[in-house]
């Protein structure tokens, strides 16, 4: 694949004011442009103090300009770098006479689109770019740092390269069916199919974490009124970040806040409280609070421990999000003995510990610090579908069926481990993966 043949510029920069603004231009154009703007085409990598010449060649702006010759740059195309002062009127001028000097707007996320379909990176590491820029802790920072260097990438190469020498094996066992037993009693295959299990696990544990970094667990706080939602939201987030009072209802409207624990993001919305009420204004707090559980990733359904649980409260919980009831004000009263869930209190802190461990656990966060990669809910899917593959794969083995039907599970598992890398991929998934991309990267 080899990206358009028309050239493309935006801004790389933040709108608004500001010391530096970067416009970014790449394509066949480009060195054409730079003589128009500049006066000549610059030293290739190296920056030169310029003017930024207007169409009657007067001086829009002065800086700094790069360029960065095919196929040596970021896109895999001519690429022309201009940094001048950083004002939203400067940047609407430096845009406007490019666009006059044959250039076109560029798409959210088209650099990087570029830079894929160029050969200059791969699926995943075009990814990580846009999660590195979102990245709201150290811990996702690093993360996608490690996938943008391609150690994700990496490791699935790896593994895709296992599967295809296996499916390599047993397509030889087709060719030559005399040697078919005695291919199943080799003890390689067996020790290619162990070191292939083991990777799974090892990259699918890794890319869990990552997706946990990147994505995090969307957390609903729901409950009867008075049960202590806000006190417990305000005690994940290590604030004030709710309205706490002794007044049933005092919660009406969603309130969101993002916390962070151990570098894992957790999107929480505290509820109003659950109760037959004739009030309109509470009615349709009640409503938005049911909407933000069906959307939710967990609920935390919270219960007063010292008031217990109505008749029927708990087994009114719905299945999907999975639910964890958290018995709070456990300094008052203690949780029941035959209870399910998880004992706190949002006033002393007590239990806290263990239920950030269980938030963390829900979405298969594991120690940041052990190499996780960013990944999206996309590659788990991809690399789970591979895994199961493979585990049909290795089943038809031991049970001694057909090889053709063993090969065949292996191509679909090795094609699943090209979705992750782009080796295997459409037009579509590529158009809603740079869409969510920054225009100008």
């Amino acid at each position: 694949m080899t990206a358009a043949g028309d050239t493309i510029v935006a801004a790389a920069t933040p709108p608004g004011r500001g010391g530096i603004g970067i416009v970014r231009v790449s394509g066949p154009g480009v060195r054409a442009i730079a003589k128009a703007m500049l006066g000549k085409l610059p030293c290739a990598r190296q920056a030169a103090l310029v003017s930024f010449a207007a169409a009657d060649g007067a001086a829009i702006d002065s800086g700094i300009a790069l360029w960065f010759p095919r196929p040596r740059s970021f896109t895999g195309e001519d690429v022309l770098e201009l940094h001048g002062h950083g004002g939203p009127v400067v940047m609407d001028l430096l845009i406007a006479r490019v666009l006059a000097l044959g250039a076109r707007p560029a798409r959210p996320g088209e650099f990087s689109e570029r830079a894929f379909l160029n050969g200059r990176l791969d699926l995943a590491q075009a990814e990580s770019i846009a999660d590195l820029i979102d990245a709201g802790s150290t811990e996702a920072a690093r993360a996608a740092a490690r996938s943008l260097a391609g150690e994700f990438s990496r490791e699935i190469e790896a593994l895709a390269a296992r599967v295809l020498e296996l499916r390599t094996w047993v397509e030889a066992a087709i060719d030559f069916p005399d040697e078919d037993a005695e291919f199943q009693q080799n003890p390689e295959v067996a020790a290619r199919l162990s070191d292939i299990a083991a990777r799974f696990e090892r990259i699918g544990a890794a890319a869990a974490t990552g997706r946990a970094l990147t994505e995090g667990l969307a957390v609903v706080i729901a409950g009867r009124p008075n049960a202590g939602k806000s006190s417990l939201l305000n005690a994940l987030a290590g604030h004030d970040a709710a309205i706490v009072t002794d007044t049933p209802g005092t919660t009406r409207d969603v309130l969101r806040e993002r916390i962070s624990i151990d570098g894992l993001p957790l999107h929480v919305a505290d509820t109003a409280g659950l109760r037959e009420s004739p009030d309109a204004i509470e009615a349709e707090g009640m409503r938005r609070a049911r909407a933000e559980m069906a959307r939710a990733d967990l609920l935390l359904y919270v219960v007063d421990a010292a008031a217990g649980a109505a008749p029927g409260e708990l087994g009114s919980l719905p299945g999907n999000p999975p639910a964890l009831v958290v018995w709070n004000k456990t300094d008052l009263a203690p949780m029941p003995a035959d209870a399910a869930g998880i004992a706190i209190s949002a006033l002393t802190g007590a239990g806290m510990d263990e239920l950030r461990g269980r938030l963390k656990a829900a979405a298969g966060y594991r120690d940041a610090a052990a190499g996780a990669y960013s990944a999206r809910r996309r590659h788990l899917d991809a690399l789970a579908r591979a895994k199961s593959l493979f585990g049909a794969a290795q089943a038809r083995l031991a049970q001694r069926a057909a090889p053709e039907l063993v090969a065949e599970d292996l191509r679909q598992a090795h094609r699943a481990l090209g979705e992750i890398t782009g080796e295997v991929t459409s037009d579509e998934l590529l158009g809603a993966i740079f869409a969510g991309f920054c225009i100008g990267k």
